[in-house]
């Protein structure tokens, strides 16, 4: 008679460790901005990526956490001799979250619409070597070059090269329909984005049930979660005053990677007197990169000279070509006209390496008569008045794209930028496929922009992550943009 309770007591001693053991299955990560849509092919936004990509939204390849390429929806491809034609064979079975079935015609469909004239697609120039694309079966597609690309296989690893499908591809901003192993759940504007697992996915299952992407612009704020266990992880925590507090605390992992963000004072080229290339010189003399990554950033950061991540095998060091000198700045703009200094605005969009950054730089160029008013901006406002309507002087902000250099030689970008010679040198580079031909390029391509100062270059950005020490599988570098949480799981 005596045993009955002790069993009963010790079976539900054994039920509780079991579920006590149980590993968890939902994960809420933090991030600093909330994307202005979901659909990666129609906007700039990082943080759009830093959501879909790998997770709802998949392309023919897939950049993996250490960079290298790998296959996505095409399981294969073969390349002509020529380099011109691409045929790639996709994933048999592969459905969208709608129920509908991925084929060749999806494929075609999306790399057209991304290379149409009418295309909003904020990297259309990804798509501008392809000529034609044909489906040649079901799952079958040849995609022919009207010249070689060796970055073409990569190009299509972006996000902005995702596959959508024409019945849901207007409505990806609000609604996205992918074929990726998370789909949209919810979307709580202004607090958080949640993904449930897609039962229905071609490959391996993800290992959560839900993912949550909440939004935490404050530093304080986004300290205060993580301590709280309010939020599990922060890949990109923007509190590097934080990151010791975090280091001495055996519950969380701190991995300081790096990134494909460059930093940098970005300058409307054709906006008097920034369109006077001593004007920008003299502030590049004027600004003190290290005390700009210690005062903003806590000494997390690399000094950078040009556009160009210096992880990179073609990265050249030019960080020194315009030493901190401020009285050489002023002489600079004394030879400009500009003896009595200078009033312009500097509009700073809401990551802590913006606001932060922008208090400091105005401090420096206020010594050489360059009087700046700050102007901030939610992410919306900066994508709107700076990026697509060059409406503004200066500005602050870290490029994240990866190899991005191109940017300076496409028509209508918002520096403004205006050079035939790197833009021809950009044209070689796009046909030229042999690796060590194309670090000349790129090598000869950043002492161009460095020596025309375009833009003020100023640190490469860290990957400051911090995460639960039980949380596995989320990327310690960044070589895009992106929280892939499809191998994320929890110990047990």
């Amino acid at each position: 008679m005596t045993l009955r309770p002790i069993l009963l007591g010790g079976l539900a001693a054994i039920l509780f460790s079991s579920s006590a053991l149980a590993a968890r299955m939902d994960l809420t990560i933090g991030m600093v901005l909330e994307p202005p849509g979901l659909d990666p092919t129609a906007e700039a936004a990082a943080a759009i990526d830093e959501v879909v990509y790998a997770n709802v939204f998949e392309g023919l390849t897939r950049i993996g956490p250490d960079g290298a390429l790998i296959p996505g929806l095409a399981k294969s491809w073969t390349i002509s001799e020529d380099g011109l034609s691409y045929a790639f064979e996709l994933r048999e079975g592969a459905t969208f979250h709608d129920g509908t079935t991925l084929d060749a015609s999806d494929v075609v469909f999306s790399l057209d619409r991304a290379r149409a004239e009418d295309s909003t697609n904020a990297q259309k120039a990804l798509f501008s070597a392809i000529e034609k694309v044909e489906a040649t079966g079901e799952t079958t597609v040849v995609v022919t070059l009207s010249e070689p690309s060796g970055a073409f296989l990569y190009n299509m690893g972006w996000g902005d090269a995702v596959i959508v499908a024409p019945e849901s591809a207007d409505t990806n901003k609000e609604n996205p329909v992918g074929t990726g192993p998370f789909k949209l759940d919810n979307w709580q504007r202004g607090s958080a984005i949640t993904l449930s697992r897609n039962e229905n996915y071609w490959g391996e299952q993800a290992k959560l049930d839900k993912v949550t992407f909440r939004f935490i612009p404050d530093p304080a704020a986004a300290t205060a979660a993580l301590l709280a266990g309010d939020v599990q992880a922060f890949p990109n925590l923007p509190a590097p005053e934080a990151i010791a507090q975090f280091e001495a605390d055996p519950r969380f992992t701190v991995a300081i990677g790096s990134t494909e963000g460059e930093t940098i004072l970005s300058t409307n080229n054709m906006k008097p007197p920034f369109d006077n290339i001593l004007v920008r010189r003299a502030m590049a003399h004027a600004i003190d990169r290290q005390a700009i990554i210690d005062g903003a950033m806590f000494g997390l950061g690399t000094p950078i000279g040009t556009h160009f991540a210096p992880h990179n095998p073609a990265y050249v060091e030019l960080s020194e070509t315009y030493e901190y000198n401020p009285e050489k700045a002023k002489a600079m703009l004394a030879e400009a006209g500009f003896a009595d200094g200078i009033k312009a605005t500097l509009k700073l969009p809401p990551p802590s390496y913006a606001r932060r950054g922008g208090e400091i730089i105005a401090s420096q160029l206020r010594e050489v008569g360059i009087d700046l008013e700050i102007i901030p901006l939610e992410w919306g406002q900066w994508l709107e008045q700076v990026f697509r309507g060059k409406d503004y002087d200066l500005t602050i902000v870290s490029h994240t794209e990866p190899n991005d250099i191109d940017i300076y030689a496409r028509d209508d970008y918002y520096f403004q930028y205006e050079n035939p010679d790197f833009k021809a040198l950009i044209a070689k580079l796009n046909v030229t496929a042999e690796e060590e031909a194309r670090f000349d390029l790129y090598r000869q391509a950043q002492q161009i922009i460095t020596d025309d100062a375009v833009n003020v270059y100023l640190f490469q950005l860290a990957k400051n992550g911090v995460w639960d020490a039980k949380l596995n599988g989320l990327w310690e570098n960044s070589p895009v943009q992106a929280n892939d949480v499809t191998g994320v799981s929890w110990s047990d």
